[in-house]
C-alpha cells in the first residue's frame, strides 16, 4: 500500500493490487473516499467516489483531498506508473503548507 502524500492529517494512498483507472485514496482516521483520474485531451478529470464499507471524508478534510489531487494529478499519473509499470516507488511526500489552485 503505497502511501503518495501526507497532507493535513490526509493519508493519501493507492494499494498495491490497484486497477483501472488512475485513482488515489484519501484517509482521515476512520474516513476514506477516493478520487478518480482520467485524462483526456492532456486534462485530468477528476471524480470523488465513496469507499464501500467506509465512511465517507468529512467535508473539511474531502476538500482539502479534492484540492490536493487537482494540484497532483500529473505527479499522481506519474508515481502510478512508476509503481504499475516500471516497479519503482516513490518515498512520502509530506505536504506541510496549504496548497493553493
Amino acid at each position: 500500500m503505497p502511501i503518495l502524500y501526507e497532507y493535513h492529517g490526509i493519508i493519501v494512498k493507492f494499494f498495491s493490487n490497484d486497477h483501472h483507472p488512475i485513482h488515489v485514496h484519501g484517509q482521515y482516521q476512520e474516513f476514506e473516499s477516493k478520487a478518480e483520474i482520467v485524462f483526456k485531451d492532456g486534462i485530468a478529470h477528476i471524480t470523488i467516489k465513496n469507499v464501500t464499507g467506509k465512511k465517507p471524508l468529512p467535508n473539511a478534510q474531502l476538500h482539502d483531498f479534492k484540492i490536493l489531487v487537482e494540484k497532483y494529478a500529473d505527479e499522481i499519473a506519474d508515481i502510478w506508473a512508476d509503481f504499475f509499470i516500471r516497479g519503482i516507488k516513490t518515498p512520502i511526500k509530506s505536504i506541510k503548507r496549504t496548497i493553493k489552485l
